[in-house]
């Protein structure tokens, strides 16, 4: 059985609903970011970014137990282990991975600031509300266009690039977002979300979140707790 160290954010329902759609064996260990357990030093030994998600595999490679963290990892890792949701061509393999990165480096990243200066922030800077919610417009307006002639974001068939991208468009809303501008990543959303084993996914946890806007989890989160040495 995998252990999987994780909460209910869109990076740790990526691996919640991986784990579903690949029917895994696994067991949920809620680390409670906006109380700091991800500062425990048990779970910093698994991912010394401080940062869920994380598994253990006790059966990993050669027999051998495994951990990871990083999100993108962990997808690439499971999609490894069962041969699921992962093109065989090396050409395939790359169009997926491309968009995998896509989601890394771009959605993640940029739609965590609009997240922060849209809702999170103690002040509202109108410049960096502007910049993230018109940077999350032109991303989602990306996806928009490769979903005009793609059923899917890495290829024709459902891949890790869609796993790893859903879970951050659930919250579409406080991104500034209006369907209407984007219809064909729309229809790919719906599709997505009615999966059974992305419903299944996304409710992991989904009874611990709450709001992180008091002040003890702002400092966990985004203050003077989240930028000690630990």
């Amino acid at each position: 059985m995998i252990e999987v160290y994780s909460w209910a954010t869109p990076n740790g329902h990526k691996v919640h609903v991986m784990l579903e759609e690949c029917g895994l064996s696994y067991r949920v260990h809620a680390v409670d970011i906006g109380a700091g357990e991800q500062f425990d030093p048990a779970f910093l030994a698994i991912s010394p970014n401080n940062k869920i998600p994380a598994i253990v595999d006790p059966d990993g490679p050669d027999g051998k137990p495994i951990h990871l963290f990083e999100s993108g990892a962990i997808l690439l890792y499971l999609a490894a282990k069962t041969g699921k949701f992962l093109p065989d061509s090396v050409a395939g393999k790359y169009e997926v991975l491309q968009w995998l990165m896509f989601q890394m480096g771009s959605i993640g990243p940029m739609l965590g600031q609009a997240h922060h200066f849209r809702i999170y922030a103690p002040e509202k800077l109108p410049y960096a509300v502007e910049r993230y919610t018109n940077e999350a417009k032109r991303l989602y307006g990306v996806m928009d266009k490769r979903l005009a002639k793609s059923k899917y974001l890495g290829c024709a068939e459902y891949s890790i690039a869609d796993i790893a991208v859903f879970p951050w468009l659930r919250s579409w809303k406080n991104q500034g977002i209006d369907w209407k501008d984007f219809p064909y990543l729309k229809g790919w959303f719906d599709e997505i979300g009615n999966r059974p084993a992305v419903k299944r996914g996304v409710e992991v946890l989904a009874e611990r979140r709450r709001p992180l806007t008091d002040d003890r989890s702002r400092s966990i989160l985004f203050g003077d707790e989240q930028y000690k040495r630990h």
